[in-house]
């Protein structure tokens, strides 16, 4: 039952961003609120169980590319790149919701969107070993999280049927590699 609360709000997000009420989540179940209350104490609880998730899901992810020997380090950094954590309902106008009405759970996830000690690592290593042009890696960290962020403006890519994978795999290819096409 957890897990169809779970998919409730989010789908209640999707509808209504994050201004519902648990006797809307109640209603799109089907139960009664106090139901709800058996499983939750609050939809502050639920929402925090679900970025838990997101996030750990990510760090795990994360983990396994780095981990992954068979990987170049550039495929490593592209892969690192196009981990997203799965906040599959956030987009703009719902981190700003969430940053208004629940601010310490904003702050986890601006947090993880906004630090990527993997990602410097990895660059850093590049530079080390001459395959990453000398730059400031806090820089660059900074240049790829804004633009694979920017996937979170969901209304551009649908409108311009672009999936949020073909999104980011296209934004780090133009960051790792540039627009103009090799020469050689």
């Amino acid at each position: 039952m957890r897990e169809r609360i779970i998919r409730a709000f989010i789908e209640e997000i999707h509808d209504k961003g994050l201004k519902f009420t648990m006797d809307d989540l109640a209603n799109r179940i089907g139960v009664n609120k106090r139901y709800l209350y058996q499983h939750f104490s609050s939809k502050v609880e639920i929402l925090e169980l679900i970025i838990d998730q997101s996030l750990s899901e990510f760090d795990e992810e994360t983990e396994q590319i780095m981990n992954n020997a068979s990987l170049s380090l550039i495929e490593k950094i592209k892969q690192i790149c196009t981990v997203l954590p799965n906040f599959e309902f956030y987009d703009f106008n719902v981190l700003e919701q969430m940053k208004r009405y629940y601010p310490e759970q904003w702050k986890r996830v601006n947090d993880a969107l906004n630090e990527w000690e993997a990602l410097r690592l990895l660059l850093e290593e590049g530079i080390q070993k001459g395959e990453i042009i000398e730059i400031n890696p806090t820089l660059a960290v900074k240049l790829i999280i804004d633009a694979t962020n920017s996937v979170f403006d969901r209304r551009f890519y649908m409108e311009n049927n672009i999936t949020l994978p073909e999104a980011l795999s296209s934004i780090v290819d133009v960051l790792l590699f540039g627009l103009v096409k090799n020469k050689s």
